[in-house]
């Protein structure tokens, strides 16, 4: 078996948590309502300006027995700078504001999300970014292509009208950056980096997890109650 095929296996029931978190399902199911769509940009938008500094903060770490690493990490910032600004696009087309989003505040569980990334490569390994790029582009994939196409008909909006990009080039683009991916952590052999990145997966699960469930509260209070 793979490192790949064992990431997998080990961390298969927090995936089927992840994907279990009801908003997940009803957004696959229904779609969403457009503020509610909205509010995910914004999430997405707050973690997602991390992604260049995260790879860069790991690729710092590196010795030079990391060479192999640091070079795909390297590759990885040229693929994702700039994948932020496709979110205050898709934001503007749906008609919100990408300039209050880009000054505001995450929520809690984005925040914790992105804060334990830093953490992790500083204080554990820098090969533990390697857990949370499985989590977000692996669910990416999954996710992406379906959910836009549920969220733009509920909306009674075509993906070519706006405010898709985001989730539609990263459903096919990622499907690349996973056989990447793969390919990569197959070539981790050291039982300690292994570790690190199974153990951050699981970790991000939850978390990424965690803002998904946030947006499910949010979803819920908007939904009046008998009287």
């Amino acid at each position: 078996m793979t490192f790949y095929d064992q990431l997998v296996t080990q961390t298969e029931d927090n995936r089927q948590s992840f994907q279990s978190i009801p908003i997940i399902q009803s957004t696959l199911d229904n779609g969403v309502p457009m503020t509610l769509y909205i509010k995910y940009l914004e999430q997405a938008y707050h973690h997602v300006k991390h992604t260049c500094n995260l790879l860069a903060l790991a690729a710092s770490r590196c010795g030079p027995e990391d060479r192999n690493y640091q070079n795909a990490l390297f590759d990885y910032i040229n693929e994702e700078k700039g994948h932020e600004l496709w979110i205050l696009d898709d934001i503007a087309a749906l008609g919100g504001d990408p300039k209050q989003v880009a000054s505001g505040d995450p929520s809690a569980a984005c925040a914790a999300m992105v804060g334990y990334a830093y953490y992790a490569i500083e204080h554990i390994s820098p090969y533990c970014l390697l857990g949370m790029v499985h989590v977000l582009e692996g669910m990416s994939v999954v996710l992406a292509d379906s959910a836009a196409k549920s969220i733009a008909g509920s909306l009674d909006r075509k993906l070519e009208d706006g405010g898709f990009q985001y989730l539609t080039s990263h459903g096919a683009l990622d499907l690349d950056h996973v056989a990447f991916f793969e390919k990569l952590v197959n070539g981790i052999s050291e039982p300690h980096h292994q570790q690190a990145i199974i153990a951050t997966t699981k970790v991000m699960y939850d978390l990424f997890g965690g803002i998904f469930s946030a947006l499910d509260k949010r979803k819920a209070a908007r939904v009046p109650h008998a009287a």
